[in-house]
């Protein structure tokens, strides 16, 4: 058979596996978030949080619109359209807004705790949207997790008698999170990964544009230097080119061992809220988060891992 025979031509992968470049771009990703939390704390400072959360959006949108538009990718079908509904009502309209709304009254360091039941919970929307059957171990550490979360809420709100609003609005914040990507790692299969988070942005862009304009209308924006630097931080950084940077570390993969790399963003969220915003860590912002951080890790770890069935002789 000759040397250029089809048959022997071998075919490789657009993006070949690298272990450690995957884990490397993974890491970036994950930093460029973990700077959100703060910055929104900082922002909200000087503008209002409605403003935030649909202004980021915005400037998000904007260079969504160019990249696809350079790069000339087709439109989604009918059905990927309303999927990416799903994913935008996620990621684009409610956690923003609901963090933004809720870092008004909460330190950094506590939404972070809260946001660090992320990755779990987005593994149990990915196991419902998805219909596995991962182990009994999964659910019962998702649970432990939940719990620990929201005792950490309730002991910071000053009791567990009442539970502050600003809690509530976190918590919605981790679960429309948590919907968007389990949908748009479905929909990222067919569309590709930052085409998916793109396309999501300009379909909300007529309703983020339309709650800036409502948003500046009834208080226009007046803020420090700091504080422009950190909106457009969110609305450049985290709302677009973080998302470049983790999706290719999870293209290189291997994606459960990159994946796994976001049980270190609440780590370092809490670091940056110490560092940038003089917040100080009490023993309940500590045993929390470690708590909520290892039920996360051992979630996922175990949805990405589930026994194997035994093999008869």
């Amino acid at each position: 058979m000759r040397d250029n025979s089809s048959a022997t031509t071998i075919i490789r992968p657009a993006i070949p596996s690298r272990p450690a470049t995957g884990l490397g771009w993974g890491l970036l990703g994950v930093a460029a978030f973990s700077f959100t939390v703060p910055f929104t704390r900082v922002a909200v400072g000087g503008l209002s949080p409605l403003f935030i959360g649909s202004g980021r959006a915005v400037v998000a949108a904007i260079l969504a619109a160019f990249a696809l538009t350079l790069t000339r990718q087709r439109l989604p079908r009918v059905r990927q359209w309303a999927r990416l509904a799903v994913v935008a009502a996620g990621i684009v309209v409610g956690f923003p807004l609901l963090t933004s709304f809720a870092l008004t009254t909460a330190p950094a360091n506590h939404g972070a705790v809260v946001i660090a039941l992320l990755p779990a919970a987005t593994a149990t929307a990915a196991v419902l949207r998805g219909r596995e059957h991962p182990p009994v171990a999964f659910w019962l550490v998702t649970i432990v997790g939940a719990a620990a979360a929201i005792a950490f809420a309730f002991a910071q709100s000053g009791g567990f008698e009442q539970l502050d609003w600003a809690d509530v609005l976190l918590l919605g914040a981790v679960i429309a999170a948590a919907i968007g990507y389990a949908e748009g790692g479905l929909l990222a299969r067919e569309l590709g990964a930052w085409q998916t988070v793109s396309w999501a942005l300009v379909l909300a862009l007529p309703l983020m544009a339309g709650l800036s304009a409502l948003s500046m209308a009834q208080q226009p924006p007046s803020a420090s230097p700091v504080q422009w630097a950190a909106f457009a931080y969110l609305g450049v950084i985290s709302m677009f080119f973080g998302f470049f940077a983790w999706y290719r570390g999870l293209a290189f993969g291997p994606m459960a061992k990159v994946s796994q790399v976001q049980l270190i963003q609440p780590v370092l969220s809490i670091c940056w809220a110490g560092l940038l915003l003089g917040e100080s860590l009490g023993w309940t912002t500590i045993v929390g988060g470690l708590a909520v951080i290892v039920c996360a890790g051992v979630a996922v770890r175990v949805r990405l891992n589930p026994p194997r069935p035994e093999q008869n002789p």
